[in-house]
């Protein structure tokens, strides 16, 4: 069985993460099961950089020889805010805000907007260090739009406000197998189960 480190320590991605590669010849772990280390910085100005960064710093941890890691950073681009939150979403309402505080500003910052003026995408990279240096990087995206007030007590992060428009639904109102199916991490996470699978069979 080959070991897969997730480098978060969030559990609802973990969770997704779980889901999305099933049925591979893995044992999953994560930060979480991990000796304590260091929050890695995510001051990089892209998604692809900081989720490099992140695996890169799993990489060089006590106990990872011989693991895969993989590591994603995600964020929500507002087309009338300018692409705010973008990479800064985690944070959107400071160092230690919460999924709460964060919609709660995003809402506040489009109070008044009409229908038209509420794209957004969410968007995704996840990097791939394999134990024999191989480096892949995925990114994907997702189209909807900000809905005027919180729908849905599934999901996590911005869900709650992200109107996924064929379903018109949002992702917290969807449940996490209709989500996986169209969401950025979704579509990223199909895309590197092959890449794992075809190095498993290497």
């Amino acid at each position: 069985m080959q070991r897969l480190i997730v480098a978060t320590r969030n559990a609802n991605k973990v969770r997704e993460i779980r889901a999305l590669l099933e049925g591979l010849p893995l044992e999953v772990t994560s930060l979480l099961e991990l000796p304590p280390s260091p929050p890695v910085e995510e001051d990089q100005p892209t998604y692809a950089g900081n989720a490099m960064k992140k695996a890169a710093a799993v990489r060089a941890a006590a106990g990872t020889a011989g693991a895969i890691v993989i590591a994603d950073d995600s964020g929500l681009e507002v087309e009338a805010l300018g692409g705010l939150p973008g990479v800064h979403a985690a944070r959107f309402a400071g160092p230690a805000a919460d999924d709460t505080a964060n919609n709660r500003l995003l809402l506040e910052k489009m109070s008044g907007l009409s229908p038209e003026k509420r794209a957004a995408e969410f968007r995704c990279a996840v990097a791939i260090l394999f134990p024999d240096g191989r480096t892949e990087l995925v990114e994907e995206s997702c189209s909807g739009k900000i809905a005027e007030l919180l729908q849905g007590r599934r999901g996590f992060g911005y869900d709650p406000l992200f109107i996924y428009e064929p379903a018109g639904l949002t992702f917290a109102e969807m449940g996490a197998e209709a989500k996986n199916r169209v969401s950025h991490r979704g579509k990223a996470l199909r895309r590197v189960r092959l890449l794992i699978a075809g190095w498993l069979e290497g």
